[in-house]
């Protein structure tokens, strides 16, 4: 009897506490030693950061294309960026941020997956988070803060979405629609797209779930969804309102840039290793259960819907779900993150999986999935060493000194060659750029006209970019364009001829500074796209006012834990399910 007891399946989750421990152990390392940095938007998020350390009230910033709006770009994470960076530096308050979102999507995680399965089940599923491959993809080779910080809050709020509606309970309502708008000025893609891939299954386990036999009403379903909907609504216009007034004004028309997220992964292998593989890591080998399971289990079935679609889009090219779906958006957004949100969605598939291995398998089964996590993670955090940025690292301390003295900050400038080290070199320089890395941001006609991304890989986009570049070097005089550094000699014949002559030379020799003689002292534009001053008080109290305000909110107890659904009986189609899976 006691060896039997032994040899009984564990039925106790795993504790947060342990799921956190684990957080800590494998991510905080990689952060202290700046890992980040080598990926391809950080710096641009510390660009952002850096401009609200000196300007809160005010997001027009003169540092790219002659001067842009960042209330174009939700900047919760970044003003938290900001905020930390006068104790930490911009670096460390980076990875601050960023570490608090990998915490926050373990809890995230767990909360979510406790609406579908077990407890047991949930705490695996959690610290599967910890080693999720298209985590540490977008957080050490795609650099995408916002992203990552956007998703675990939208998961935290599902469990009082679920709430609301099902049992009507305000404290559940207010927590949730201040979640919702925190989560909504972290990231705008995250609201306006893979806040449905996550809100409408919990809406439809809300419909299908019963107590005491009974469903919820139709009448209270709905009154109680559009009432959340309506004021989480009104929240969300309000605390980005400089966001929507810029969206409906000023629209990103200029034309699509190519991006290979958007290719076909059957025909572009090397792009499907890139964002199919790496992302999904050791899931891939979880995708047979994920679907039979979730289409033998009906209250699992919304959450395999959910999943499918944005595994779909996330495929970018490779099926015509994208375009049919999402029409010109898929031209201007970039699919890994579809990736990202179907990987969080398959997570609490993989906790059940994980369960019904180890409880049939045991040691071997932890030891086999310890072994598949791992590599996960490590591939995906390896992948900036295999696929790097940039082709070549370099610093550009020397361009930002050069940049600083002498009164050539009164000029503006244009990089070829430095890849994505232009964010980089912004954050470090006073002098203003005609060039830059958000795209949605710059109005400059030369940029939008030619459907090229920045100018300082202008050969990488072909024709468009080479057409963008001669326009803007002809155009310098208006633009106060005076220096231009080019770390690629592929560029030097294309600067003489169009009369640019080289003035000095950095980085043992490995940098031209080259000048055009007559250029006149930079002046600001006078564009319409600057906001005024109302706007820049709003976008300065209001988007971090929300997250504090979700902190204070949350620390309102709950009469009864939103959890006590999942700790009924599982329905006997699930039960059917997992004896055809062990039998």
């Amino acid at each position: 009897m006691q060896n039997a007891k032994t040899l009984a399946p564990s039925s106790q989750p795993i504790p947060m506490s342990f799921i956190l421990m684990a957080a800590v152990v494998v991510h905080l390392p990689l952060l202290l030693m700046k890992l980040p940095l080598k990926s391809y938007d950080t710096n641009l998020h510390i660009l952002f950061a850096s401009h609200y350390v000196h300007h809160w009230f005010n997001p027009w910033n003169t540092k790219w294309f002659a001067g842009f709006s960042q209330a174009t770009y939700p900047p919760l994470p970044q003003q938290w960026v900001a905020l930390l960076s006068w104790v930490l530096g911009l670096d460390l308050a980076y990875m601050a941020v960023q570490f608090a979102a990998i915490l926050l999507l373990a809890l995230g995680v767990y909360r979510f997956s406790r609406l579908w399965v077990n407890p047991r089940a949930a705490s695996f599923a959690a610290l599967a988070s910890v080693f999720l491959g298209s985590e540490s993809f977008l957080v050490y080779n795609a650099g995408q803060l916002g992203t990552t910080s956007a998703a675990p809050i939208y998961l935290n709020a599902l469990p009082f979405l679920y709430e609301w509606v099902r049992r009507g309970r305000w404290q559940s309502f207010v927590k949730g629609v201040v979640l919702f708008m925190a989560a909504a000025a972290a990231h705008h893609a995250t609201l306006l797209f893979g806040s449905f891939f996550f809100a409408l299954p919990v809406l439809a386990l809300v419909w299908l779930d019963r107590e005491d036999g009974q469903r919820i009403s139709m009448p209270a379903f709905l009154t109680r969804t559009l009432s959340f909907a309506v004021v989480s609504g009104a929240a969300i216009a309000i605390v980005l309102l400089p966001f929507w007034i810029a969206l409906l004004r000023y629209p990103v028309t200029q034309l699509p840039i190519p991006h290979a997220s958007r290719a076909n992964y059957i025909l572009s292998p090397q792009y499907g290793i890139n964002y199919f593989v790496v992302p999904y890591g050791a899931l891939i080998l979880a995708l047979p259960f994920i679907f039979l399971r979730g289409s033998a289990v009906t209250r699992l079935r919304p959450l395999l819907f959910g999943f499918w679609f944005a595994f779909l889009i996330g495929l970018g090219g490779t099926t015509p779900v994208g375009h049919i779906l999402l029409g010109r958006a898929f031209d201007v957004l970039t699919m890994e993150r579809f990736s990202y949100w179907a990987t969080l969605l398959a997570l609490p598939f993989a906790g059940l999986l994980v369960r019904e291995l180890i409880d049939r398998f045991r040691s071997g089964a932890v030891v086999g999935l310890t072994v598949a996590a791992a590599l996960s993670c490590a591939l995906a955090v390896g992948w900036t060493t295999f696929h790097p940025a940039d082709a070549e690292e370099f610093n550009v301390d020397q361009a930002a000194a050069w940049l600083n003295r002498d009164g050539h900050d009164q000029y503006r400038y244009v990089t070829l060659g430095f890849g994505n080290k232009i964010s980089r070199l912004a954050v470090m320089t006073d002098a203003g750029s005609v060039d830059g890395e958000w795209y949605s941001g710059r109005m400059l006609p030369e940029l939008t006209a030619n459907g090229a991304a920045a100018l300082t890989n202008s050969k990488y986009n072909g024709e468009a970019g080479l057409y963008a570049l001669r326009a803007i070097l002809m155009h310098a005089d208006h633009y106060g364009l005076k220096w231009v550094f080019v770390h690629d000699p592929f560029y030097d014949p294309l600067l003489s001829f169009a009369g640019w002559r080289p003035v000095d030379y950095l980085n043992n020799r490995t940098v031209i500074v080259w000048s055009k003689d007559g250029v006149p002292p930079a002046l600001p534009l006078n564009a319409p796209q600057i906001p005024p001053h109302w706007q820049g008080l709003m976008w300065g109290i209001f988007p971090l006012g929300s997250s504090l305000l979700a902190i204070l909110v949350l620390l309102i107890p709950e009469n009864k834990p939103y959890e006590s659904r999942a700790d009924e009986p599982q329905v006997a189609e699930e039960q059917l399910a997992h004896r055809r899976l062990v039998s």
